[in-house]
C-alpha cells in the first residue's frame, strides 16, 4: 500500500447561512466550490490536465446544489482543458472528510497519483432538509424497528444519559467562542483562507462571519431550549412525540432534558473546502512540497436513535490501523455538532480538553455540512504546524449513527 501526501488545503470563510443576510448567500455554491479548486491550483501551480478525479462532499443536493457539483465545481473553476471529472458523495456531516478520505484512498491504491477532495454546502441557498425523506427516508418499516428522531433530540437525549447540565454544555460553547476569538486575534486560519469574490469580480466576504467574541455565559444562559418544542411534536408517521420514541429506545431516561440552544450549537453557515492529495511519486516529480500524510481512516457506527455517539468508535478503529494509542495525537479536532458530543467524546477517549478544538470549533465558526470535515483536516494540519507538533485526529458524529475519524502526521 502506498502513501497519500497532502500538499495543500484551502478553504472560503464560513458565511452566515441566512437568505439574504450572510455575505456568501450572493453566491451560487458551485461557484465556491470552483474558488477554493482554482485557489488551490494558484497556489500550488499543478496542471489541472494531470488532476485525475475531484470528489467532493454535499448534503442536500438539490435545487443549486443538484446534479453534480463536483463536476460543476471544475467547470465553475474556469480550467482548462476540462478534462477532469468529478464526483460527489453524501455521509452527511462527514462528506467533506470522507471526500478526501477517499481520495487518499485513490492515491494509496495506486489507481489514482493527484486527486482533490472538498466539500460545500450553502445552507442559505439550499437549506438543511430540502432534499426531504428524513434521516430514515420515510420508511415506516424502517422507522418501526429505529424509531429515528431529529438530531437536536438526539444530542439532549446523550446529554440526559451522561449527565452533561445546561451550565456545562454552555460553558463548552462559551470557551468554543472564546477559543475561536483568539485564533482570529492571531491569525491562526490566515494559511487555509482565501477571499471570496461575486460575479463582477469583489470581494464579498474574508474572514470567517459567524463567530460571537462577546459571548458570555449570562448570555448563552438567556437562549430558550432550541428542541423542547420539537421534543413535544410528532411526525404524520408515529403517534407518539419525537421524545417518547426516543425513550422508547432508553427507557432508563426518566426525561429527556433540553439542554441545547442555538448557543451551544453548530453554527448554520455557507462555506466550501479543497485538500490536494497526491501520491510520493507524483509530488516528487513534480517538486511539489508535502505538508502531511494521511496514517489512517474509519468509519464505523453505532445506534441510530442516538445517533451521534461513534465519534469514539470510529477514532478507536482508526487509532488501532495506526497502531497508535490516543496519548500519540497532539492536536484533535472534535466537530461541535452539539456541546454534547465533543463532552462525551473526550469522556470516551479519555482526551485531555487542552489538545482538542484549540482554536474554536463548529459553534462558533459554524458547521457548512458537506463542507466541513475538509475545513478541518485543514484546521489542525495549519495549527500542527504553527505549534510545530506532529500528529492530528479528526473525528465527527454523522447522521443515521455513523462516526468517520482520520489521522494525519506532519512531514
Amino acid at each position: 500500500m502506498g502513501e497519500a501526501w497532502i500538499i495543500d488545503t484551502v478553504r472560503t470563510p464560513r458565511g452566515r447561512g441566512k437568505k439574504d443576510a450572510g455575505a456568501l448567500s450572493r453566491v451560487h455554491p458551485q461557484q465556491l466550490l470552483g474558488q477554493v479548486l482554482e485557489a488551490l491550483r494558484r497556489r500550488n501551480e499543478f496542471d489541472p490536465a494531470e488532476v485525475d478525479d475531484v470528489v467532493a462532499g454535499c448534503v442536500s443536493a438539490v435545487g443549486e446544489q443538484a446534479a453534480c457539483i463536483a463536476r460543476n465545481g471544475v467547470l465553475a473553476a474556469g480550467w482548462d482543458p476540462r478534462t477532469v471529472s468529478g464526483v460527489t458523495l453524501n455521509r452527511f456531516c462527514g462528506s467533506g472528510q470522507q471526500a478526501v478520505n477517499f481520495a487518499a484512498m485513490g492515491v494509496m491504491s495506486g489507481q489514482q497519483q493527484l486527486v482533490i477532495g472538498a466539500g460545500v454546502e450553502s445552507m442559505s441557498r439550499v437549506p438543511w432538509g430540502s432534499a426531504g425523506g428524513g434521516l430514515d427516508g420515510d420508511d415506516p418499516q424502517l422507522s418501526a424497528i429505529h424509531p429515528v428522531v431529529p438530531q437536536g433530540i438526539s444530542a439532549d437525549l446523550i446529554a440526559s444519559l451522561e449527565g452533561f447540565s445546561r451550565e456545562e454544555v454552555d460553558r463548552y460553547a462559551l470557551q468554543s467562542q472564546q477559543r475561536a476569538a483568539v485564533a482570529v486575534e492571531r491569525g491562526c486560519f490566515k494559511r487555509s483562507l482565501i477571499s471570496v469574490r461575486d460575479a463582477s469580480g469583489a470581494v464579498v466576504l474574508e474572514q470567517d462571519e459567524h463567530p460571537r467574541p462577546g459571548t458570555t455565559l449570562e448570555s448563552l444562559a438567556r437562549l430558550k431550549p432550541a428542541f423542547q418544542e420539537l421534543g413535544a411534536s410528532r411526525s404524520d408517521s408515529d403517534p407518539r412525540t419525537f421524545n417518547e420514541r426516543a425513550l422508547s429506545v432508553y427507557p432508563k431516561v426518566e426525561r429527556i432534558s433540553h439542554v441545547h440552544t442555538a448557543g451551544n450549537s453548530s453554527g448554520v453557515v455557507d462555506g466550501a473546502a479543497a485538500v490536494l492529495v497526491a501520491s510520493p511519486e507524483y509530488a516528487r516529480a513534480h517538486g511539489m512540497k508535502p505538508r502531511a500524510r494521511i496514517v489512517a481512516m474509519a468509519t464505523a457506527a453505532d445506534e441510530p436513535v442516538i445517533m451521534l455517539t461513534a465519534p469514539a468508535p470510529a477514532t478507536r478503529r482508526c487509532l488501532k490501523r495506526a497502531k497508535m494509542a490516543i496519548s500519540d495525537i497532539d492536536l484533535v479536532e472534535i466537530n461541535e455538532a452539539f456541546a454534547a458530543i465533543p463532552l462525551k467524546t473526550m469522556r470516551d477517549l479519555d482526551i485531555d480538553d487542552r489538545r482538542v478544538n484549540v482554536n474554536g470549533g463548529a459553534i462558533a465558526l459554524g458547521h457548512p455540512l458537506g463542507a466541513t470535515g475538509a475545513m478541518l483536516l485543514g484546521t489542525v494540519l495549519d495549527e500542527l504546524e504553527r505549534r510545530d507538533q506532529t500528529t492530528g485526529l479528526v473525528t465527527m458524529c454523522i447522521g443515521g449513527g455513523m462516526g468517520i475519524a482520520t489521522i494525519i502526521e506532519r512531514i
